[in-house]
């Protein structure tokens, strides 16, 4: 393993057409403890044939040590080299022909927070951006002092009001930043959810897809 870059050269799964010929391709980022494979089958559930998913793996199954809400020094080089793997993965998309706005990015839990922390921190249109139980990264008093525009890219935060790992607040926060930034936001908290992805989730994931299988 690659101290400096822990997750460089890790497995991409993918599903679907070849993203040069897709429709859209959407960036799956799975959650800690988890692993790419449950981004293909989450995939498999959202029915869009003509999507090309991608899912980057993490190295030991955890994109970063520590909760998103410790200090981001405790989380290094682990978090900026998750945040390197999902730009070098856009980066490798447009090379291949593939624009922003034809891609979608998105993540579950750890993956929810890596997926918003990269929009914000990358912003531009994109085909969407979709957190599901996740939050911007950072302590309390974290300053928000991203740039660039979402120029009205569709967002997309889902979450429990009583997830034992995702504040409610921060997915307020993180709503109200990324509408700062000119994103287009659909938030929508679930009393008494668990950790995890209902069905009104993943109809709405089908919808920016563009699929409504």
């Amino acid at each position: 393993m690659n101290e400096t870059d822990p997750h460089d050269g890790q497995r991409v799964l993918r599903l679907g057409p070849a993203p040069e010929v897709a429709r859209l391709t959407a960036v799956m980022l799975h959650g800690r403890g988890a692993a790419a494979d449950d981004m293909i089958a989450l995939a498999r559930e959202v029915k869009a044939p003509d999507v090309a998913f991608l899912a980057p793996q993490a190295a030991g199954n955890t994109w970063y040590p520590y909760s998103f809400l410790t200090p981001m020094e405790r989380n290094e080089p682990w978090l900026t080299s998750a945040l390197t793997t999902v730009g070098r993965l856009i980066a490798s998309l447009e090379s291949q022909g593939v624009p922003a706005d034809r891609i979608a990015v998105m993540g579950f839990s750890q993956g929810a927070c890596l997926t918003l922390e990269y929009a914000a921190r990358n912003a531009r249109r994109y085909a969407a951006v979709i957190g599901l139980s996740g939050g911007l990264i950072g302590p309390p008093g974290t300053p928000r002092n991203y740039s660039g525009s979402l120029d009205s890219t569709p967002v997309f935060l889902g979450c429990s009001d009583v997830d034992q790992h995702i504040p409610i607040e921060r997915v307020h926060e993180s709503s109200e930043v990324l509408r700062q930034l000119g994103a287009n936001v659909d938030e929508r908290i679930y009393p008494g959810m668990g950790h995890t992805v209902n069905t009104d989730e993943l109809v709405a994931v089908r919808k920016l897809l563009g699929t409504f299988g």
